[in-house]
């Protein structure tokens, strides 16, 4: 038997149901929607479980490499309740910090959900990170316990001092809990208190490409209730099966393979570790009745490059975020399967705050308009003040209406926080433009602009130029210095299947470009590599490059 929805929950389904109802109507959706804003609210407890018990759909399946596991909403939502009172009886207490360190298997989705009904903080931290990685992650956000994958567990163990409670997923490990043994707990949890809406949910490590990492600090509403926003751009119905390309211990994972679908009342397909290539992808595409998929531009690239067979039969929704999808990748995928990828927009610091929603044409280039919930300006980063249409400007949140998806704080960095909310909005750190029309298109980070001979300079415009040529399979521009100019941009290419590191190929390159490119704008100088340095969230590492760039 499902359960009544609490009055937060209540709250919570209104919302939902409200965008839900105006797909075909992105005008309504945006002018009318009101974020929920309950004083308690507990995810897991006033929405999952009331909407997951008793129902025996399927909540999750992983597939890939030999694998194909199936757990129904009703079981995650029993499973988790175990485990929360298993945890909780070897001394995991609300606020407490949980560090997760798992792949995509039920038990990252279960202590997820187990850690939220208990009221702890998950620290999601992705497999690949190194000792280094995780000391900083241990003692900056003090945590208190870890749940890791067995082969994991070694790199843990080298961190001097740290957790207290660890637990391991897989085989048995020296000193660990082994998390096999929360099968045998009682089945019921009674949460100890009311969770507040205000209440920390997850410290989320940001990529850290030019800086040690950022601790960015969601609530129990600004993730849970703020992906509302990205269910809406997702174009998720109840029913659908959804699947999202992005790896454990990222924001972005928490988006499309937690949160948005299971607000959806959809079912999450997720690829089982080491399943994630262009082939892997495309047979899921095929073999499964994937109705939604979302997936950064370079996985869009890498299927493209690999090559479209006819399109998926119950593919309805394409979406990409990450960065900005190139207009080649866009018109081969409309023409291979007749599908419009729609862009989006957010960062760690919130949820999904702009993209082409549901039942608009989508012109490639651009990242969209606001999303409902979301009240935005473009303003100037020196005058605070809004700059006009086709101006690039900063892009901002309207703070005014309290929207639910923008995070609560910079954990222990009042300086940055601080910096981040000036006069009323949330600075982005990102620059963009507006269209007449209110379509916004992003122009790059405010770090990462230069000028050259007096000219503001944006990477990302250069490097859309340069991958209109097929010489160019990847490319990131850096500004190297100049004796007169001050900066001139560098390009980093690596050359496509076929084509060859040589000054041939530079010509060819740099004419394709230049003819989409004032003057000013100009290439100065190209360096072939093998690939190039990015985070495991797939962002160039511009700082690396710039070290290395000579003119």
């Amino acid at each position: 038997m499902s359960r009544a929805l609490s009055p937060a929950g209540q709250e919570f389904r209104k919302a939902r149901d409200f965008l839900l109802a105006q797909r075909d109507d992105p005008e309504g959706a945006y002018r009318q929607f009101r974020w929920p804003r309950p004083m308690y609210f507990n995810w897991a407890l006033d929405w999952f479980d009331p909407m997951a018990r008793g129902n025996h759909c399927t909540a999750l399946q992983i597939t890939g490499n030999g694998e194909n596991h199936i757990v129904t909403f009703d079981q995650l939502a029993r499973r988790s309740d175990q485990l929360a009172g298993w945890l909780s009886a070897h001394g995991v207490q609300r606020g407490e910090a949980i560090l997760l360190l798992l792949d995509n298997r039920v038990e990252l989705w279960e202590s997820m959900l187990a850690a939220i009904k208990i009221g702890a903080v998950i620290v999601p931290t992705y497999t690949t990170a190194t000792v280094d990685d995780l000391a900083d992650r241990i003692s900056r956000a003090d945590i208190r316990h870890v749940i890791a994958d067995s082969r994991l567990t070694a790199r843990v163990a080298a961190v001097q001092g740290g957790a207290v409670t660890k637990i391991a997923v897989g085989p048995p490990a020296p000193g660990w809990l082994e998390y096999h043994d929360s099968h045998r707990h009682a089945p019921a949890f009674h949460p100890h208190g009311r969770t507040r809406g205000d209440d920390t949910l997850f410290f989320y490590f940001t990529s850290g490409t030019t800086s040690q990492p950022k601790i960015v600090r969601h609530t129990h509403l600004s993730y849970p209730v703020g992906h509302l926003s990205g269910m809406y751009w997702n174009g998720l119905r109840p029913g659908d099966l959804h699947l999202n390309i992005s790896a454990p211990g990222w924001a972005k994972h928490a988006w499309s393979s937690f949160f948005v679908p299971w607000n959806a009342e959809a079912t999450i397909l997720a690829l089982a570790p080491g399943a994630d290539t262009p082939p892997d992808i495309l047979d899921t595409l095929y073999r499964h009745p994937v109705t939604a998929f979302c997936a950064p531009p370079t996985v869009w690239r890498s299927l493209v490059a690999h090559g479209l067979p006819e399109p998926p039969a119950h593919l309805r929704e394409a979406t990409s975020a990450g960065e900005p999808l190139d207009s080649a990748t866009f018109h081969a995928v409309r023409h291979a399967w007749g599908l419009e990828i729609r862009d989006g927009y957010g960062q760690t610091e919130t949820t999904a705050q702009i993209g082409n929603p549901p039942g608009r044409l989508v012109t490639p280039g651009r990242m969209g308009l606001p999303l409902p919930g979301y009240r935005l300006a473009v303003l100037d980063p020196d005058t605070r003040e809004p700059v006009s249409d086709g101006t690039v400007g900063e892009l901002c949140i309207d703070l005014s209406d309290q929207p639910a998806g923008v995070m609560a704080s910079y954990q222990g960095d009042k300086a940055r926080t601080d910096a981040a909310f000036i006069s009323g909005h949330y600075w982005t750190g990102d620059l963009v433009t507006r269209s007449a029309d209110g379509y916004l298109t992003y122009v790059g980070r405010v770090d990462d602009m230069f000028k050259s001979f007096d000219h503001r300079i944006s990477p990302l415009e250069l490097e859309h130029a340069l991958r209109s040529h097929p010489a160019v399979a990847d490319v990131a521009v850096v500004p190297v210095p100049h004796p007169i100019g001050q900066w001139v941009p560098h390009a980093f290419l690596v050359p496509a299947t076929g084509w060859r590191a040589e000054e041939a190929t530079t010509r060819a390159v740099l004419a394709a470009a230049h003819a989409r490119l004032p003057v000013e704008k100009h290439i100065h100088s190209v360096t072939f590599t093998d690939s190039l340095p990015k985070t495991l969230s797939g962002k160039i590492r511009r700082a690396e490059l710039r070290n290395t760039a000579t003119c």
